[in-house]
């Protein structure tokens, strides 16, 4: 039996999975507010029309409208629809969503895109957490995706990429920062090299040295942030990811101190 899928929210992302949905034999219908339409996938005038006679919705729309989506689904929602929610919003949004679905026989399960979606579309990885998490699963990968569950409640697959972001973008910023402060300096060409060659080298051991280093040199650290925050802003460059690492050493540095009394 084809499996009837209704994609809300067909920009980047949405749509390229909804292609990819469409070229697996998947029947798809899609709702976008600004209109836009993908090859293959029957248009909706709204996420209530969208919905109607889906056996999976996939909420592919943002963070900010992902409650409101389902509000305005929830009116022709039947009971055993399962409600995929994609974006990137907190563990206690993906919570509140399931629980007002929970009252209309509506499954929602927390599903987090763990790589960019375009160029790789329903390929991309998925972590699937929710009580409906191996059904959501199945009917997926069943199509060509690439998902797999992660035990534990709606909230919790979310939460993993959440803090892995908090590593991966706060590194990209503080390489930006960097070499932003390098560029005005006139040593961007040097740092930038020397940025690869101290990745290149990391490893398991290094995440340990990384963090028991950051507390035990607390005190020197501290001063050493509050140098290159200086430093920027002489240069001319704002700021932000320098004054933040000086405030958690600084934390970190009063806290040692304390323990010591």
């Amino acid at each position: 039996m084809t499996t009837c899928i209704a994609v809300l929210g067909l920009g980047e992302a949405g749509s390229e999975i909804a292609r990819d949905l469409v070229a697996a034999g998947a029947d798809v219908r899609g709702y976008d507010p600004l209109g836009i339409v993908v090859d293959g996938v029957a248009p909706r005038g709204s996420e209530a029309e969208a919905v109607a006679d889906a056996d999976l919705v996939l909420s592919v729309n943002s963070s900010h409208d992902a409650m409101t989506a389902l509000g305005n689904a929830l009116p022709a929602l039947r009971p055993g629809t399962l409600w995929a929610d994609l974006n990137t919003a907190s563990p206690g949004l993906k919570v509140a969503l399931a629980e007002r679905a929970a009252g209309h026989g509506v499954d929602v399960v927390d599903v987090a895109l763990m790589s960019p979606v375009p160029g790789r579309g329903l390929r991309t990885p998925m972590l699937v957490s929710g009580e409906a998490a191996d059904r959501y699963v199945g009917l997926v990968t069943a199509l060509g995706a690439e998902a797999e569950v992660q035990e534990g409640p709606v909230g919790t697959a979310i939460s993993r990429k959440l803090l892995r972001s908090v590593f991966y973008k706060g590194l990209a910023a503080a390489v930006v920062e960097a070499l932003r402060g390098a560029e005005a300096a006139g040593c961007a060409d040097w740092l930038r090299g020397n940025i690869a060659a101290e990745l290149t080298g990391f490893d398991a051991r290094t995440v340990d040295r990384l963090v028991e280093g950051t507390r035990v040199h607390a005190r020197r650290r501290a001063d050493e942030m509050a140098a290159a925050t200086e430093q920027l802003e002489e240069l001319g460059v704002p700021a932000r990811v320098a004054p933040a690492a000086r405030d958690l050493l600084v934390e970190l540095r009063d806290a040692a101190a304390q323990e010591d009394t």
